[in-house]
């Protein structure tokens, strides 16, 4: 049996080229998505095996969804190798949230909490898999990471989760950020980007000696002409991928962005648990990946436990 990976958020991006390049190597993929006609329809554009996917509903704004979608991949009987939790959304343009299913923030209940929801219920079918290397995988982002240049921009403004006063509060409606202050769009999104590289720390810390599953985050370098930019202005979206492109030198392609996911799920020399992975700002000619250290709050072990034990409250596992 080829070795299974899920993927969430396959149908476009980063997603989809990172299915496409572990479809190359031999892997079987679970595509799980909100779109199922969409996705079907890429997967054959891009001439998927019949035998190589498979495609599953998620949306991860809805915790039931959440838990039905991982009912439904159980009933496959396939072991699971590597789950990589790649599905994001952004709205950068938002004065007042939307809110998800649950009567969270949209794009911090996506992002991070149907996420964290996901990861803690298919651990028990990584564990289970009788190959030795197993993976977690989760991306992050550059604008939630202060120590590298493009997480230095500070706007609208920097990733902070104070000391999770919203969570404390319970998060629901009406509100909406994190440490419960105002709310700003794009902070909300860094906030849950933060919470998914914080979360892979804590995954590593409580589970990897145990388990030996290895517990990453990576940030594929800059993908600038990403679907996740769907809700910027069109401006945004024709000046950003030539500006990187032409000034930055910072564009990654999608397509070398998804082989980029690849070689982080499947190849040897990413074999190390507990680290994020990049390729950096700038891109060059045979660029290696190497582990990129992490802002004080993505390094800070006390905050990743409170907010490991207050996500726990927030998606019902406790």
């Amino acid at each position: 049996m080829k070795p299974t990976v899920i993927i969430t958020g396959a149908s476009s991006g980063v997603g989809l080229y990172g299915a496409k390049a572990l479809i190359d190597r031999g892997w079987h993929v679970i595509m799980a998505c909100r779109n199922l006609d969409k996705t079907q329809k890429v997967a054959d554009e891009l001439g998927f095996p019949k035998d190589s996917y498979t495609i599953i509903k998620l949306d991860l704004g809805y915790l039931d969804s959440v838990r039905r979608f991982v009912s439904q991949f159980r009933e496959l009987g396939r072991p699971l190798k590597a789950l990589v939790c790649n599905a994001a959304v952004y709205f950068p343009l938002l004065d007042d949230p939307l809110w998800s299913a649950d009567d969270y923030e949209l794009s911090v209940a996506t992002n991070h909490l149907g996420h964290f929801l996901l990861c803690n219920l298919l651990l028990e079918d990584l564990k289970a898999c009788s190959d030795e290397d197993k993976r977690l995988i989760i991306l992050g982002t550059v604008t939630a990471n202060s120590k590298e240049l493009g997480g230095k921009i500070p706007i609208p403004a920097p990733p902070d989760l104070g000391n999770f006063e919203g969570f404390e509060a319970g998060f629901k409606k009406p509100i909406t950020m994190i440490n419960n202050k105002k709310f700003k769009s794009g902070k909300a999104y860094k906030d849950s980007k933060l919470c998914n590289m914080l979360t892979t720390r804590e995954l590593h810390r409580r589970f990897h000696q145990a388990t030996g599953i290895v517990f990453n985050s990576l940030y594929p370098g800059c993908v600038a002409d990403t679907p996740l930019f769907r809700n910027h202005y069109s401006l945004f979206r024709t000046i950003f991928p030539w500006f990187q492109k032409n000034v930055t030198k910072g564009y990654v392609s999608q397509e070398l962005a998804g082989e980029r996911v690849a070689m982080v799920v499947a190849d040897d020399k990413f074999k190390e648990s507990g680290v994020h992975w990049s390729w950096g700002n700038r891109q060059q000619a045979g660029r290696e990946a190497f582990v990129q250290e992490l802002s004080e709050q993505g390094s800070d072990a006390q905050k990743a436990q409170r907010m490991w034990d207050l996500s726990e409250k927030l998606v019902g596992l406790v």
